[in-house]
């Protein structure tokens, strides 16, 4: 039997102090034994390991409702999402996420809005220079709002951008981070409210098989139509995750700069050899990378897990962070290596970068698609993009959660080529 560690009292702030390593940390302490503690003073265990992710992500063993702590619901996810729905209820909401995040055709039209949108930001740009978190974020904002059916002005999609930034740059923060998280979301879901209040009362035009149509119209499990508050929250649980893609995109230069072998061979492919190669460094950017650090829920019952007695509502973490850098389960963990997803095809059964589990009934993220394909799409823009990396601090903290380059990673644009047919629309694969 193995034998769980107890916390020295609350962790909450340790988890604060050390971010990404805490849980690791105490998980390496521990020969990966499970970790009994306390967050927010409610009784946790973090478990960690291949057979953690099946136990946390079965519904049976570990429920969703009530366990996003308040803070969290109130930047990140939103009260009444579709997060904090078990069962029935939960598969329902979802099949309204499925429906419009797994169409092939859709995520496609998505990413070639996200590109779109860039190369027209790179090409008002050249010359200068750009922060790429903050370039690619307003990028991708005006992607999906129009993706998704409506039409923001150029500087409301700037404040969408920002705001869904501020929303998941705050939702682990302390202090200001977190105020201006809360304000944010705030701005957000009333706006998104007045216009679902619009589009129901037939005052707003809504363009046919658009997300905007189907979370409007949409009907829960009991037959109604959620409330229009509730409406906006799911619309931003698209709009958001779509603009957080930023944090990876921003991860995919630093790894391209720090390792410009993998730059060229991108450079140099085209075709299908591009769209693997960049999909494989677009895995290994989720994996190797810091972003999610653990995900949480409640014992739904009184479990045991190898041996372990967990009672009914203690609070449940399933280490990522730590599972994405087990030597156990990765080769040279601590190496940016993306051919590990070519070379061996079980690595996408490891990877949890965004839930585990079937995407229909379990709690994996319907939009993994989307980040897989605008990711390795903005791989390639990258790989090709004309331009230098001026010095700057590109520090990762640990400590930080989300944590990204100090800097934001400023990129120095070259002037537009005398030929406009060098232009980036023309390069081999595009």
């Amino acid at each position: 039997m193995r034998v769980p560690v107890h916390g020295r009292g609350d962790s909450t702030l340790p988890l604060l102090l050390h971010g990404y390593a805490w849980l690791p940390n105490r998980l390496r302490e521990t020969a990966g034994a499970p970790v009994r503690t306390h967050l927010l003073g409610h009784p946790a265990i973090a478990l960690h390991g291949p057979q953690a992710v099946p136990f946390f992500y079965d519904e049976q063993n570990v429920r969703r409702s009530g366990a996003v702590p308040e803070p969290v619901l109130d930047t990140l996810f939103g009260r009444g999402s579709v997060h904090t729905l078990d069962g029935a209820a939960h598969r329902v909401r979802k099949a309204l996420f499925l429906s419009l995040l797994k169409d092939p055709d859709g995520v496609a039209a998505l990413t070639e809005a996200a590109v779109r949108h860039w190369r027209e930001t790179v090409e008002g740009d050249r010359g200068g220079a750009v922060v790429l978190f903050d370039t690619a974020a307003e990028a991708l904002a005006r992607a999906v709002c129009e993706w998704v059916g409506m039409a923001p002005t150029a500087e409301q999609a700037r404040l969408i951008a920002h705001d869904c930034v501020a929303m998941v740059d705050g939702f682990a923060g302390p202090g200001l981070r977190h105020l201006r998280a809360r304000h944010s979301r705030t701005r957000q879901e009333a706006a998104l409210a007045a216009l679902i209040t619009a589009v129901r009362e037939g005052r707003q035009q809504v363009r046919a098989g658009s997300a905007l149509e189907a979370v409007a119209g949409h009907r829960d499990v009991d037959g109604l139509p959620p409330d229009e508050r509730t409406c906006a929250v799911e619309l931003l649980n698209i709009i958001r995750p779509t603009i957080a893609i930023t944090w990876f995109i921003t991860f995919a230069a630093h790894a391209l700069h720090r390792h410009t072998d993998l730059a060229e061979e991108l450079r140099t492919a085209s075709g299908r050899q591009l769209r693997d190669l960049s999909t494989a460094f677009a895995h290994e950017v989720r994996r190797f990378y810091p972003f999610v650090p653990f995900v949480g829920g409640v014992a739904a019952r009184d479990l045991t897990w190898q041996g372990i007695r967990i009672r009914q509502g203690t609070m449940v973490l399933l280490d990522v962070y730590g599972h994405h850098h087990d030597p156990a389960l990765w080769d040279n963990p601590y190496h940016f290596t993306p051919a590990r997803f070519t070379a061996h095809p079980d690595a996408m059964d490891r990877l949890i970068a965004q839930g585990g589990g079937d995407p229909a009934q379990g709690h994996r993220c319907p939009g993994e698609d989307i980040t897989v394909s605008v990711l390795a799409a903005f791989t390639g823009e990258l790989a090709h993009l004309d331009h230098d990396v001026p010095d700057q601090d590109l520090t990762i903290p640990l400590s930080r959660i989300p944590t990204r380059p100090h800097s934001g990673f400023v990129l120095r644009l070259a002037p537009a080529p005398a030929d406009a047919s060098a232009g980036p629309a023309s390069r081999p694969g595009a």
